[in-house]
């Protein structure tokens, strides 16, 4: 079945680095995109970062010049670096990708989260 594990979370000061990992399995990875989004409690969902299969990226507004997202597609993992962090950056982070399975065809998946707290 498809999993989407999310690893590298924690505590991290203003101004510091963290970077996410989400390793895939159970679908073919190098042929679809993926993308971290973010959660606060009280806010909707927002796109924080998407990466196609060709390597383009896009990234939310808010993480333009901080964040960078990239993908290994012979270890099926996505990454998400993030450098110059502020406390508006805290929330649950998770991958998320569409993809293709025989017993489901297409279908959205997602990670479990993980915590990123920026707090000095």
């Amino acid at each position: 079945q498809v999993q989407l594990v999310e690893s590298g979370g924690g505590l991290v000061q203003p101004g510091g680095s963290l970077q996410l990992s989400c390793a895939a399995s159970g679908f073919t990875f190098s042929m679809v995109p993926m993308s971290w989004y973010r959660q606060t409690p009280g806010q909707e969902r927002e796109l924080v970062a998407r990466i196609t299969t060709e390597g383009d990226t896009t990234y939310a507004d808010r993480v333009k010049g901080r964040f960078t997202i990239s993908r290994d597609d012979v270890k099926n993992m996505v990454y998400l670096q993030m450098n110059l962090m502020t406390p508006e950056d805290t929330a649950v982070y998770r991958c998320s990708t569409r993809a293709w399975t025989a017993t489901a065809g297409w279908d959205t998946y997602w990670g479990q989260g993980t915590q990123v707290t920026v707090s000095s």
